[in-house]
């Protein structure tokens, strides 16, 4: 039987249940304060705040895992003050409760170094930054090529490019809103990645699950005024991720259509024209 995935209501927050229940969350950026603050943007830390909040995730859903998918720290490519001492504490706060894995994305360079710091006797495993297969389903982050094995799940859940979709008005003021992004893969793509002949690539046609980020201070890319070049992670400049057929949900659960559709809509603001500029480039 196929995995259910349900998203937590008005939360970026994802559960998944077949044999087991799985809390997922992605893209915390613990540590970020510290980064803003070089900038010269002074804000308090937000990890106990982040720390509460999926406390209360795992108070309501009840999972007997919970999966962290990629950028729990901030920081690159060195760790800071602020992140030696809250992310061990994060991680055994929550596997105090309740088993974790990790699946290390960009941002968590010496991650193994945090996780080492952590009480011993705790459940927290650093997974391949490359994916693994969790109770029939793939999780990776997406700054990678996934391993080839999560092709055989039916589902797929990834993280990386903090999804919204942006609603412009017709004088131009716009906001953005956190979204979820379902859609499917391009096999052909994967099996030249991977120089793979027909039909020897692992493959279930997988849904795949594009998280919303976690973390409010990190920002987002609008998917519907995206195409594959302004995506961050090879399976999406690559085209290996679909994209006009994508749907995108709000947190809330309002389904908004297909990306290609909200493109043609009103609310999504004009891409500029840089054809002509190319071209004059080129001669």
């Amino acid at each position: 039987m196929p995995a259910a995935l349900e998203p937590l209501v008005d939360e970026p927050g994802l559960v998944v249940e077949n044999n087991i229940r799985v809390l997922v969350v992605a893209d915390i950026h613990l540590g970020i304060e510290w980064d803003l603050g070089n900038s010269g943007i002074v804000i308090p830390s937000q990890s106990g705040q982040a720390l509460a909040k999926i406390m209360e995730y795992i108070d309501a859903a009840a999972p007997e895992r919970v999966v962290l998918l990629g950028d729990v720290k901030h920081n690159i490519p060195r760790i800071s003050w602020q992140e030696r001492e809250e992310v061990p504490h994060f991680l055994e706060s929550i596997a105090k409760k309740i088993s974790v894995e990790i699946v290390p994305g960009n941002h968590d360079g010496d991650m193994e170094f945090l996780v080492r710091r952590i009480l011993p006797g705790l459940e927290v495993t650093l997974q391949p930054a490359r994916g693994f297969v969790l109770d029939g389903v793939g999780y990776f982050h997406g700054h990678t090529w996934p391993d080839p094995v999560l092709l055989s799940c039916d589902h797929i859940v990834m993280a990386h490019n903090h999804p919204t979709i942006r609603f412009t008005d017709p004088l131009g003021s716009s906001s953005a809103e956190p979204a979820w992004i379902r859609t499917r893969m391009n096999r052909k793509v994967l099996e030249a990645h991977f120089k793979s002949k027909a039909g020897d690539l692992p493959w279930s046609d997988p849904e795949v699950v594009i998280m919303p980020a976690f973390c409010q201070l990190c920002g987002g890319v609008a998917f519907n005024e995206s195409l594959h070049d302004d995506l961050l992670g090879p399976v999406f400049t690559s085209g290996a991720v679909e994209l006009d057929g994508a749907q995108a949900y709000l947190l809330d659960g309002t389904r908004l259509g297909k990306l290609s559709d909200l493109r043609r809509l009103g609310i999504t603001k004009k891409r500029p024209d840089t054809r002509s500029k190319r071209s004059k480039r080129s001669k």
